[in-house]
């Protein structure tokens, strides 16, 4: 059962980070609390793009909204996805320049 949990989680994850305005969200999060109508224009898309987007993440659990009065601030839900994802970009560049030199990055995925 606590694989099944696991392999859960990481696939919530792995979606929330399959679509690039998500992964902004996330890395925009990751430098603090926002509000929507800042990170839509921070990001470069509108308010419903936006908010259809964190309510994905709200549902994944890697954000929360936090009520002031007749907005919301939102925040990753814990400290530690912020770490994760430093940690998962420092992993995938070192990998990316690995295994695509920048001769042949055409052949990349």
């Amino acid at each position: 059962m606590d694989t099944v949990t696991r392999t859960e989680a990481l696939s919530r994850f792995g979606y929330a980070l399959s679509d690039a305005t998500r992964t902004r969200i996330l890395l925009s999060l990751r430098e603090g609390p926002g509000y929507p109508s800042e990170l839509a224009e921070k990001i470069g898309v509108s308010r419903q793009i936006l908010s259809n987007h964190l309510s994905c993440l709200r549902g994944c659990g890697l954000v929360v909204a936090l009520p002031e009065g007749r907005r919301a601030r939102y925040e990753l839900a814990d400290p530690r996805i912020g770490r994760a994802l430093d940690d998962l970009i420092g992993l995938v560049l070192a990998v990316d320049s690995a295994c695509c030199p920048e001769a042949d990055a055409e052949n990349c995925c």
